[in-house]
């Protein structure tokens, strides 16, 4: 959960006159959610944030079901997924339900000839490769692999590239992203036993104030059509802004894991949560050291959630011929566990270079029909002993 933070120029007093140089006023706007009652941020533009001056029409981005009620565990080759110029027209839904979308993307060009607001959902992005900077209405941030960035809904921003070769893993959650409530105390302050801590949670570092009179495009996505919306004033007009309601960065490799002298539950490794899935990062670590301590993971049911794995590089000890960009999906309802041979394979080791970012949903996924051009659909016979 973020903690306060403040950008650029503000007044002593909120809802008071703060006036620009020339003696006119700046425009306040409440970047809030959850009605008054959730995290807010203050903001003041340089002109009124209200003035759209068309809406030239929308397109349904809504994903197309392949496998609504599934029972069945793929592996989906990430990196099969082709890159495409655009970052909007390069995210792909492969797995979807009420609560969440899980995408992938490829995007080979920086944003420059839109603005993009998500009026519905918290974006979390996974940098897999690539590196940039996130530029938003509240701020920059640099981003590089490894990082998570999260971008709560109504936000408006561009993605700057550095290169043309960019994998993302999207997580589109339309319940707020917040830390795991049992790493904060009351006031939400991140706790000792907590895996990682606010310093290593990176905040904007510089607003792009542009005092612009215009046609700005704002690609606005609304219950899974995106409009398009010309606004008469540029986006980016921020002149200071103080509150909890931002983007911010957190690199995977900032996570600090916790090991025990036995194999611990996926919980120890939770990252970030909702009241509808959760979100877990496997990291390089010394295994258990209890003497006799089975490494690898034992055999669960998934009886309440579906499980979803996008490995990231490293390792992968509990599973046989998985790579880089590869997604496992493990629906409710069969139990899961290593595949043959990776049990045996684990004991002695003492420690893992596995790089991978889960994602628990309470709730079933659909598998959708882009999904399936990158499926390996004997996935679900890899458990199977051959004499």
């Amino acid at each position: 959960m973020p903690f306060y933070h403040k950008l650029g120029k503000i007044p002593h007093k909120r809802h008071t006159v703060f006036k620009k140089p020339d003696g006119s006023l700046y425009y306040e706007q409440l970047f809030g959610t959850i009605g008054f009652d959730g995290m807010s941020s203050n903001m003041y533009h340089e002109h009124r944030p209200t003035q759209v001056k068309e809406i030239k029409g929308s397109y349904s981005v809504k994903p197309k079901v392949a496998t609504e009620n599934n029972i069945k565990s793929y592996r989906f080759r990430g990196f099969q997924m082709p890159p495409q110029p655009d970052y909007l027209e390069s995210r792909k839904v492969v797995l979807t339900n009420s609560d969440v979308d899980i995408i992938l993307a490829a995007p080979q060009e920086s944003t420059r000839d839109y603005f993009y607001k998500n009026t519905d959902a918290d974006e979390l992005l996974f940098i897999h490769k690539g590196s940039g900077k996130l530029r938003t209405h509240l701020g920059n941030l640099d981003f590089k692999y490894g990082d998570y960035l999260l971008i709560p809904r109504g936000t408006i921003y561009k993605l700057d590239f550095d290169d043309d070769v960019n994998r993302l893993f999207i997580v589109e959650s339309r319940r707020p992203i917040y830390t795991p409530k049992r790493y904060r105390n009351w006031f939400g302050q991140l706790l000792e036993h907590s895996p990682f801590c606010e310093r290593d949670l990176r905040q904007p570092y510089e607003l792009e104030t542009n005092d612009e009179k215009g046609d700005f495009l704002i690609k606005v996505k609304k219950q899974g059509e995106i409009f398009d919306m010309v606004y008469a004033t540029h986006p980016f007009d921020v002149v200071g802004y103080d509150g909890y309601n931002y983007p911010y960065a957190f690199s995977i490799h900032d996570f600090e894991p916790i090991t025990g002298r036995i194999h611990q539950p996926p919980p120890v490794h939770q990252t970030f949560e909702t009241d509808a899935f959760v979100v877990c990062s496997f990291c390089p670590r010394k295994y258990d050291y209890h003497p006799e301590s089975i490494p690898a993971p034992y055999a669960h049911s998934n009886i309440d959630s579906d499980e979803v794995l996008y490995y990231v590089d490293g390792d992968f000890m509990s599973r046989n011929d998985i790579e880089a960009g590869h997604i496992s999906l493990h629906p409710a309802g069969i139990p899961h566990g290593p595949h043959p041979g990776a049990v045996e394979r684990s004991i002695g080791q003492v420690e893992t270079e596995e790089l991978a970012v889960m994602v628990d949903t309470f709730k079933p996924l659909m598998v959708t029909k882009d999904a399936m051009t990158i499926a390996d659909e004997s996935y679900h016979q890899s458990w199977l002993e051959h004499d």
